[in-house]
This record gives C-alpha cells, structure tokens and sequence, in this order.
C-alpha cells in the first residue's frame, strides 16, 4: 500500500462505510438509552482522554448537537478541583484514583447517561470511571477499537477494559495501533479513530433526536453560536439545564 492522500482516503472511505454498516444496530441501542434519559431530564456526560477527548466534544456543546450534554475532561481537575496545573500530564490518564475525583467533581444525578471513549479501552482511568459509572447505575455507553483492546492487557488493577461495563459498545473499527498506512521501515501513518468516533457520536444524536421527533418531541438542539439568533436560541435552552452543563475550556 502507498503513503499518499488518496490510499488515506480509500482507507477512511472503507472504513467509515464498514463502521455505519456494522454498528447500526448498536447505535439504535444507544439512542435509546439517551432518549430515555433525556425523557427523565437527564444530561448525556462525555468523557475521552488524550485524542478521544474529541469524541466527547463532538458530544457536547456543538452546532446541531444536543443541548442536555456536558464535556468531562481530565483539566476538570484543575478548573473546578482547585488541583495545580502541572497534575496533568500524558500518564494522568493511567491512574484509576483520578476517576473518583472526576466523578465527584461533575454535576452528576441519577439518571444521567455516560458515552465514554477510549480508543485502547485499557488506561486505568478510563476503566475506573466505567466502574463507578456501573456502580452508581447510569447507562454507559463504549466506543473503542475492538482490535485494538483485544491486543492490549489493562492497565487497570481489575484487570477490566472499558467494553466489559458498557451497556452498548461501539466498535470505532480502527485497527491497532490507530494507524493505517504502513510504512517502509516500521511504523504507519493516518489514524482513523478520531473521524469514525465522530461518525458514530454524529449518528448516535441524529438516531436520538429522531426519537424525539416521532414521539412529537421537540429535540433540545443546539443553533450555530455563528448564526444571527444563535446564541439566544442557546441560551434560553441551556437555562433549563443551569448548573449540569459546563462549557469549560
């Protein structure tokens, strides 16, 4: 296989189009379980370290996105914990401890549902907070490699990966390694993760706010802050949910 933009884009092109066909059934599941949750005034928290921090933006508080979402972020620990900037680091996200503390910090009720994202499915923080999650009794909702995280031992003491949690995992059909683009001496180029767990975030709300429609419904969505109306649209929904959303950095 050649390294060049157009082998990228066949390779993205496959695979996006063997993700919708595969994960279509998983993604109706997890519509549902946040269109029940939203019915009970719940709030969808997303949550992704490192490059999967994307799906969680992709989540909330985006142009066409659903309102009653809110982003949970590692810095979360510094911009609401009152811990020092230099806590963070690359390997903040191996540590199970932290979980605890992101939870607690998050304006979290009970019937509240989680999507959370993690490529490998293995970091001890990301599988501690599935946990916690599952114990508390929120519906969770995966999305990882399958190949990926078959290859991976945990780095959680359980020895548990993320996708032994979920209520509905979601397969984001990247290979492992992320990378797809072999190259001469070792190594690859071209990730695929990022824009399959966007397809699958995007598909999942359009999945939920057909739902809603069909149950005469009207979808809490969010207008273009960009657009001439935009952000009183915004703000007037965003009321409704004052204090369990945050728009943080």
């Amino acid at each position: 296989m050649t390294v060049s933009a157009e082998a990228y884009l066949a390779v993205v092109t496959e695979t996006i189009g063997r993700v919708a066909a595969g994960q279509r059934e998983g993604v109706g599941r997890a519509a549902e379980l946040i269109a029940e949750s939203l019915r009970a005034d719940g709030v969808v928290h997303a949550f992704g370290t490192g490059h999967s921090e994307a799906l969680a933006m992709e989540i909330a508080g985006r142009a066409g996105g659903l309102v009653p979402t809110n982003r949970i972020a590692l810095r979360d620990l510094v911009l609401y914990g009152g811990e020092p900037a230099d806590v963070l680091g690359p390997k903040l996200e191996r540590e199970p401890a932290v979980a605890h503390r992101l939870y607690d910090l998050a304006p979290i009720r009970p019937q509240d549902v989680f999507v959370l994202a993690s490529n490998s499915g293995v970091n001890g923080a990301m599988v501690e907070f599935a946990s916690i999650v599952k114990e508390r009794g929120h519906a969770l909702i995966a999305i990882t490699s399958a190949a990926h995280s078959a290859r991976m031992t945990s780095r959680h003491p359980s020895g548990r990966k993320l996708a032994d949690f979920a209520d509905v995992v979601l397969d984001n059909g990247a290979p492992y390694g992320d990378a797809t683009l072999p190259l001469p001496g070792g190594g690859a180029v071209g990730a695929v993760s990022s824009i399959t767990a966007a397809l699958l975030a995007q598909q999942i709300v359009a999945e939920v706010v057909a739902r809603l429609l069909a149950a005469g419904e009207q979808p809490p969505v969010y207008l273009s802050a960009n657009i001439t109306g935009g952000d009183e649209h915004n703000a007037e929904l965003e009321a409704r949910y004052a204090g369990r959303i945050r728009r943080g950095a």
